[in-house]
């Protein structure tokens, strides 16, 4: 990784995607600007594939599988996450406060969604608030406010009871709750492996979907007509058989239904996307997975029917646009980007070796 930061003004040349035009992109001031009549130009790059900064729509820094980590571990992530093109986060839940990265430029644009909100002893241990469903108006409300206009709700989970994952919120909660993010202009995500919890989340008016294996057909419709986006994190959902294996013996209702929602992921989230549902690209990073998977992610999403340019925009410029941030690289926006020496719209192959990243304006990555 180097450091080249430059004065004046910057400019890379290549094919400029979503457009896919041969353009000159002229960097200042940590945005996009128009061509300068007369100006300290530096050229850093000719050549190549330009796209608009990579997008991990469902990520966890500040977490590890044990919970909340310290600054120096946050920053390792947030590195590892930008070194891979993912300049704009989506952080769905994490216990660790992350605010000081806003005051590095070197580090990209995290939207936090809060803390995760649980039910009591229904989640990974020093994630989530764990709370009941009385009180889950409050909670959402705090979490809203603390956010960048997300709410994550645990929307099911293993109940030891039952033996098998289990809705955690009853309809009215779920209803009184979402109904108050929304009032404070927040959307809210939900975390839901299996078909159960679907209904009540979805005449709440959840807003996204983070795994989504259990939709149905039944719920296509519902889901395309509001435009309810799923993130699948399909590289998480690899883990699936091991989650199974590890609870056979004690749990063998809830493996076998995670073994099936394994062998049903790809079929169920390919009608899902030929649905016409929305589908963006996150890793859910900073759990059991490293960061810096962004690529790999955005390649997995050809598995379910996505061309390479489908999956390149649910991973940049489409993702960009669902979160409210600039998707274009036009005169203005912030000067975030990714070159590529390759088309990554038929090379997807070539995501996972970026050329040069453009972070505010700063080249911070450069080979």
């Amino acid at each position: 990784m180097t450091e080249l930061i430059g004065s004046g003004v910057l400019k890379l040349a290549g094919t400029v995607l979503p457009a896919g035009e041969r353009q000159e992109i002229h960097l200042s001031g940590g945005l996009v600007v128009d061509r300068p009549a007369a100006a300290d130009v530096t050229t850093v790059h000719t050549g190549g594939w330009i796209v608009p900064g990579l997008v991990d729509a469902h990520c966890h820094i500040g977490l590890d599988r044990h919970g909340a980590v310290e600054r120096d571990v946050q920053e390792q992530q947030a590195v590892l996450d930008r070194d891979a093109g993912a300049l704009l986060v989506r952080d769905a839940g994490s216990a660790a406060d992350t605010r000081w990265i806003d005051d590095r430029a070197d580090l990209p644009k995290i939207i936090r969604a809060g803390r995760h909100i649980a039910r009591s002893k229904r989640y990974l241990r020093n994630y989530g608030w764990e709370i009941e469903p009385a009180e889950l108006v409050a909670y959402v409300e705090q979490e809203a406010l603390r956010g960048d206009g997300w709410v994550k709700l645990v929307g099911d989970w293993i109940d030891r009871e039952a033996g098998d994952l289990t809705p955690c919120w009853p309809a009215d909660a779920l209803n009184a709750a979402i109904a108050r993010a929304h009032e404070l202009g927040a959307r809210v995500t939900a975390h839901v492996f299996g078909a159960d919890a679907l209904p009540d989340l979805l005449a709440a008016g959840i807003d996204c979907l983070e795994h989504g294996t259990g939709v149905g057909p039944e719920l296509l419709a519902q889901l395309a007509e509001r435009q309810v986006a799923i993130v699948p994190t399909l590289i998480q959902l690899e883990n699936f058989p091991e989650y199974a294996e590890q609870a056979a013996g004690k749990f063998p209702v809830y493996s076998a239904h995670m073994r099936d929602l394994y062998e049903r992921r790809l079929h169920r989230l390919r009608d899902a996307f030929e649905a016409g549902v929305p589908v963006y690209a996150g890793t859910d990073a900073g759990g059991v997975l490293g960061h810096g998977l962004v690529a790999q992610e955005i390649q997995a999403l050809t598995e379910i029917g996505m061309s390479g340019e489908q999956a390149l925009a649910a991973g940049s410029w489409a993702a960009r646009a669902w979160l409210g941030a600039p998707s274009e690289l036009r005169p203005g926006d912030p000067a975030d980007l990714v070159v590529y020496d390759e088309d990554p719209r038929t090379h997807p192959e070539v995501l996972t070796h970026p050329r040069l990243i453009a972070l505010r304006g700063n080249i911070v990555f450069h080979r």
